[in-house]
């Protein structure tokens, strides 16, 4: 119990980051939980994982990639049965996940790392471990190329990007927010990462990555969205909204004049009409041809 507490604060705090991060935290979470656990009936275990399920989703309320992973291991597991063989089918489950993780993480930066050449500036905003991924499979391959990128205020986790590539020794030049049209008149391609994909093509990333891709579009500058393909929120096809989540004020000013308002929107919708192609594990694909292959090859992620 004191690792699932754990977790669940490190998420809410942003210590872990990442919709990928956070999913995976959270599946090893509940396998450490119930790794030492015996049930006489099978309500007790249904009802224990129902919590803490809904305790995970509540951490983070843009996360679709943390609720279908969720749900995948609830279809697993199933309804009925012995207590302890739906606790080892739920193992069998989590282990499937973390596995598709790791198999959607390969397969983006084989494909996103095709669509860099030598000599191009590629810019980036926020920290995406699907975009850090597949520029360092093109340093990898040997491609010589620059990484602009924007610090990200409130929490600065374009510096965790920055950082990230310097260590890879990939040039990157860190610019401030404000300082990106500077920035992608110099580019050639535009990536980030996302954290929800709708039944409408749009893409919830983070704030200020619509704003980014309306100068990338004045500039010429394709924008590639890189992201697992468990990102697409089923729940949109029924007309129900992904929540925008907004964050502490003290996050962007801890002791601001009396009368001052602040406004700690952590994400945006970006258009699909601003947005070339989604790359994911699934291949590359128009953000309409993306929604109609994600539900092709899981359906279950729409029943």
């Amino acid at each position: 119990m004191i690792k699932f507490e754990k977790t669940l604060r490190d998420i809410k705090s942003v210590k872990i980051q990442g919709a990928e991060s956070v999913a995976k935290a959270s599946i090893e979470a509940l396998i450490s939980y119930f790794s030492k656990k015996k049930f006489k009936k099978e309500s007790v275990f249904l009802s224990k994982f129902s919590s803490l399920s809904k305790r995970l989703m509540e951490t983070r309320p843009t996360e679709p990639l943390l609720r279908n992973s969720i749900r995948f291991v609830e279809k697993e597991i199933g309804s009925e049965g012995d207590p302890n063989e739906m606790v080892k089918r739920m193992f069998g489950a989590c282990r499937q996940a973390l596995y598709h993780y790791e198999v959607a993480e390969k397969s983006i930066a084989d494909i996103g790392s095709n669509k860099i050449e030598d000599g191009m500036k590629i810019f980036t905003h926020c920290h995406s471990s699907s975009v850090t991924g597949s520029l360092k499979r093109a340093k990898e391959q040997g491609k010589k190329f620059e990484v602009f990128n924007t610090e990200t205020r409130p929490l600065f986790q374009g510096r965790i990007t920055a950082k990230e590539l310097a260590k890879a020794k990939i040039p990157v030049k860190h610019f401030v927010d404000s300082g990106a049209r500077v920035a992608l008149k110099e580019c050639d391609l535009m990536f980030i990462g996302a954290d929800a994909i709708t039944s409408e093509g749009k893409v919830i990333n983070k704030i200020g990555s619509e704003m980014f891709a309306l100068v990338a579009e004045k500039y010429g500058v394709p924008v590639y969205v890189l992201a697992d393909s468990w990102k697409f929120d089923p729940q949109s096809i029924y007309g129900i909204p992904e929540p925008i989540e907004k964050r502490s004020s003290k996050e962007v000013w801890a002791k601001a004049p009396k009368g001052v308002e602040i406004l700690n929107i952590a994400f945006e919708r970006v258009n699909p009409d601003l947005i070339a192609a989604i790359i994911s594990e699934l291949g590359v694909y128009t953000p309409e041809n993306f929604v109609s292959e994600v539900r092709r090859t899981y359906p279950w992620l729409s029943r």
